[in-house]
């Protein structure tokens, strides 16, 4: 290799912005099915031991108590198995709609609400002027679509004196 050649600087292939950039696939509690199926049938399983086996030195009563409850959490996984039906950007169209503007700078996070683990996406959006008017916070359902809260209102936040003092 002479002197004259130069050779550039370059990231590795696994270092590149484009690797891994694929759709991200939001976590979905439909997943839940098959564990609550897996205890329902493990709960079976040691009620069906405690039947058949009550007068056995291993078999106890507690197969009996562990069965039962391991039946009532396969029962509350079902319960709580619910489909992400919509994804972030469904989300933003759905509180663009509700809220009558188009929103500029947003956050939107999806989180788990109640005692059923509902799938809600919660939504942080301005509007889109350059210096946001308007502000809103809305739980949007991940199942139904349908928005849960929302709360607008004026923006308290003085935006002038944060672009005066990077100017």
């Amino acid at each position: 290799m002479s002197t004259n050649e130069h050779t550039p600087d370059t990231l590795p292939d696994d270092l590149q912005p484009s690797h891994g950039a694929d759709e991200y696939q939001i976590p979905n509690n439909d997943k839940r099915k098959l564990a609550g199926y897996l205890y329902l049938l493990t709960g079976s399983i040691f009620i069906f031991l405690f039947v058949l086996f009550s007068n056995s030195a291993l078999i106890n009563s507690g197969f009996l108590i562990a069965g039962i409850g391991i039946c009532l959490f396969g029962t509350y996984n079902l319960l709580a198995a619910t489909k992400c039906e919509i994804d972030e950007s469904d989300a933003l169209q759905i509180a663009e709609t509700e809220l009558g503007f188009d929103i500029g700078p947003c956050s939107a996070q999806l989180m788990w609400r109640g005692l059923r683990s509902r799938p809600v996406w919660r939504i942080l959006g301005y509007s889109s002027e350059p210096i946001p008017s308007q502000r809103a916070v809305l739980l949007i359902d991940a199942n139904t679509a349908e928005v849960l809260e929302a709360v607008v209102e004026e923006n308290p936040e003085d935006w002038d004196a944060s672009t005066k003092q990077t100017a």
